[in-house]
């Protein structure tokens, strides 16, 4: 993990978001960049002084923007913004999710670009260093003039309203600057947009998601392995040959990854049992790797738009310039969230076809029935595949592209929204609910493994199974296990279980910075 990490504008990675919002690395600012905030204020008070008419800064708002605001008012403007646009709903935000957000807004004011003063940028980051996260209603953003509801709620400590967490407590916002030695902003001409007018709260929460979603991408590849050893499928199917083939990098490591999960495995010696495999099994590359494409195409989208103006208008300082358009909107990202939501919910699907593999005995021939013994007066595994298909069934639901369905408001000037933040949102519970389906799937493939009569699995399946076993026994008859489940689940979310199996055979590979065999 990085110590600090300086804001420029231009180099944030994802890795470096959930750093910082959820283990809190220090965060910074060069003097470079408080400079080129400078300058980008002191061109754009040029403009105001003249009188110039410029959107949002000397006028209103969305359909108010034909009506003309005296600059003596332009500050009064923007603190009215931030008090009508706190209008979000539902229940809090969780912290590591506002803390991304601040963190994606932070580097975009770095870039100079808002007209801000450098004090915008300082506040956020004295915020994420002390701790101090304001409390944010997760629902209400439209994701076209900028995730307008949520920004505005983190913004309302800032001026001394709204609420926060400090110290664990949740207090009023004016009372948590003040315990932590943070000054309050009396905000200028346009710097009430600058905070809040971007698609941040979407790249802030999906840049977590992302991150999560790569970590999925690993353990299905175990997981996949895992059930591979367990019914003993047919391993010329990874052949690398076939992958180099349909030259897709993302089957070719996949293909690649199971072949190093797999290597050195007594069980998979012999020959096989079947001439070849069902698609869930015989067709796990293609499938995996397709998902490793997809992630690649999001990763890329959500960094560029991490280091991307986001604003409107926006202030070219070089050339001593003002300009209205349209960098709010949230559809570049809006599109690869909608991805990213399928992407997992493919890697559950097919983490559930696996299952059945198992427990289904007129499949593998060499497995007891739902991988019990005495079945009969033994159900064994046969609920917890129940589970992961009503896991499953849901994703399905959730995978609705809301992107499909926009709204217009503000009297139809604002008449063709991303709906972002809403994709945002339901991937954390696609997310939650893949972890679960996967969970049961290595739990089902660590009991499997327990039929092979001594023979051991390949290097990284077995570290896989040694983790699983030291909180999960073997069942020889039926008992409550729901929380064998919640375990393994816990292992995935927290990365214990990943960090177990690249111990034992290095990476598996990031997203989409692949090292092809």
């Amino acid at each position: 993990m990085e110590k600090k990490i300086v804001f420029d504008g231009s180099s944030l990675t994802v890795n470096q978001v959930q750093a910082v919002a959820r283990q809190g690395t220090t965060v910074a600012v060069s003097e470079k960049t408080r400079n080129r905030c400078r300058r980008g204020y002191n061109v754009l008070q040029e403009k105001i002084r003249g009188k110039i008419k410029i959107y949002g800064v000397t006028t209103g708002f969305g359909e108010f923007s034909s009506i003309f605001i005296d600059p003596e008012k332009a500050a009064r403007l923007q603190l009215n913004l931030i008090r009508s646009h706190a209008a979000g709903v539902g229940k809090p935000a969780d912290i590591e999710s506002v803390r991304a957000m601040m963190v994606c807004r932070a580097n975009y004011l770095a870039s100079g670009l808002s007209g801000g003063r450098p004090v915008l940028l300082d506040s956020l980051v004295s915020m994420l260093n002390r701790g101090l996260t304001p409390l944010v209603l997760e629902q209400g953003s439209v994701g076209s003039s900028g995730d307008l509801a949520p920004l505005a709620m983190m913004v309302l400590p800032m001026i001394g309203e709204g609420e926060a967490w400090y110290d664990g407590i949740r207090m009023p916002g004016l009372e948590a600057m003040r315990r932590a030695g943070i000054p309050l902003l009396k905000l200028q001409a346009k710097e009430g947009l600058a905070l809040i007018n971007g698609d941040t709260f979407m790249v802030g929460l999906g840049m977590l998601e992302l991150y999560d979603a790569i970590v999925i991408a690993k353990v299905s590849e175990i997981a996949c392995a895992m059930t591979m050893e367990s019914i003993e499928a047919v391993m010329e199917a990874l052949d690398p040959r076939i992958a180099r083939a349909r030259r897709f990098a993302g089957q070719q490591v996949s293909a690649a990854n199971l072949r190093r999960l797999v290597k050195g495995s007594r069980i998979l010696s012999g020959p096989p049992a079947r001439v070849q495999d069902a698609y869930s099994i015989r067709c796990a590359p293609v499938i995996l790797g397709a998902g490793r494409e997809a992630l690649a195409w999001v990763k890329r989208q959500f960094e560029t738009e991490a280091n991307a103006a986001q604003d409107n208008p926006l202030v070219f300082a070089e050339s001593n310039s003002v300009l209205s358009g349209g960098n709010f909107h949230g559809q570049p990202v809006c599109m690869p969230l909608e991805l990213m939501a399928q992407t997992i919910q493919e890697y559950a699907n097919a983490s559930e076809i696996r299952q059945e593999r198992m427990n289904n005995p007129y499949y593998s021939k060499i497995l007891p029935a739902f991988l019990i013994e005495n079945g009969g007066l033994n159900s064994g595994f046969m609920m917890p595949q129940y589970a992961s298909a009503a896991l499953v069934n849901e994703n399905k639901i959730l995978c609705y592209p809301g992107i499909v369905d926009s709204i217009p408001v503000s009297a139809g000037q604002e008449d063709d929204c991303s709906m972002g933040a809403n994709a945002a949102l339901k991937i954390r519970r696609i997310l939650r609910n893949t972890q679960y389906v996967l969970a049961i799937e290595l739990m089902l493939a660590a009991q499997a493994l327990d039929f092979k009569k001594g023979k051991r699995p390949g290097k990284g399946v077995e570290s896989a199974y040694r983790k699983i076993r030291q909180l999960v026994p073997y069942i020889s008859e039926d008992t409550v296990m729901y929380g064998y489940v919640g375990k393994i689940k816990d292992m995935i979310a927290d990365g214990t279980l990943l960090r177990a199996v690249e111990k034992e055979i290095k990476s598996l590979g990031e997203v989409p910075d692949y090292d092809l065999p």
